[in-house]
């Protein structure tokens, strides 16, 4: 590795302690969004914080100036942001099945984008991919007219900005009264091979709309209106899974998340690094598995969870 010398090392170890200085400070303050809303914002970069802290030590290897000091801060800003992070990958995602499972569902989730020109490719992707149920978020009259006219899927919630799509026509669009100024959201239920389950998307705002709380809170009221055994949940949340508030609302709402860090967003970045699409479902599910579709011209990637009904023991006779 080619040694930096001179004006150019100290310049650059500089560099890389302030950068090493700001991740700590940003990994630490960010663990006051147990208490505090607005450091919660800091939870949904810690991804970040661990690239710039190998960043600085890369850097101040190769200039081999102040490493002791960077070496510290970089080990804070890593154990500070993993500390953030670990929980997501200890948590329980719910019950897994085989992929041999029967009755399986494929369902993905799609940030489409309001100004995606590619809506042929998303159209042609969704074909091979034989989904159950697409949950289409940022949707509009040419997304749906494109969609049905290629796979005469039928549609809820055809005239907003959500809809869902599935090969076989729903059942019923039994919608939970009230919250429609608080929060959007489509719901519908749908046969199946092994009974009825209902779908709901919703899209929520970024965490730093000052409606965020009102509609987390609406978003909870409504999923608690449905039957939750095999009640399926999707979304464009736009919240990752270290927020403090996102692991609240994962308790609340009364279903298991089944995707686990997987990053939907952003395809323009080399690297999309913040999992914001979600799916969840109830205790009625076991997940068979968890894929992140490709870049289709949106800035979300799609999400594709495919779930399988959960066999249960017999009911013991009374």
């Amino acid at each position: 590795m080619r040694r930096l010398s001179g004006p150019v090392a100290e310049v650059s170890a500089t560099g890389a302690r302030l950068l090493a200085g700001l991740c700590a400070l940003a990994a630490l303050l960010a663990h006051g969004g147990r208490v505090s809303r607005r450091l919660d914002l800091l939870t949904h970069f810690a991804p970040l914080y661990i690239l710039g802290a190998v960043l600085a030590v890369l850097i101040v290897v190769v200039a081999r100036r102040q490493v002791r000091s960077t070496l510290v801060l970089a080990a804070i800003a890593l154990v500070g942001a993993a500390a953030l992070i670990a929980p997501e990958f200890i948590r329980s995602t719910g019950p897994q099945a085989s992929a041999e499972a029967p009755n399986q569902i494929k369902i993905i989730q799609f940030n489409v984008a309001r100004t995606n020109r590619d809506l042929p490719r998303v159209v042609d992707w969704l074909v091979t991919q034989k989904p159950d149920v697409v949950t289409i978020n940022e949707a509009s009259a040419s997304v749906r007219d494109a969609i049905v006219r290629r796979t005469g899927w039928h549609v809820s919630g055809g005239m907003g900005d959500l809809m869902i799509f599935t090969p076989r026509e729903r059942s019923r669009m039994d919608r939970p009264a009230g919250y429609a100024m608080v929060v959007t959201w489509v719901n519908a239920t749908y046969p199946s091979s092994s009974g009825p389950f209902e779908v709901m998307t919703a899209h929520l705002r970024w965490p730093t709309g000052p409606e965020i709380p009102m509609q987390e809170k609406a978003l909870s009221t409504l999923m608690a209106a449905l039957p939750a055994d095999r009640l399926i949940l999707t979304g464009d949340l736009n919240s990752t899974p270290w927020s403090f508030n996102r692991q609240h609302d994962d308790r609340s709402l009364g279903l298991t998340r089944r995707d686990r860090a997987v990053a939907t967003w952003p395809t323009w970045s080399p690297v999309a690094f913040l999992p914001i699409d979600h799916i969840y479902a109830g205790p009625g599910w076991a997940t068979v598995k968890v894929e992140r579709g490709p870049n289709l011209g949106s800035d979300h990637y799609p999400l594709i969870v495919t779930l399988a009904p959960l066999s249960r023991p017999p009911a013991a006779p009374h």
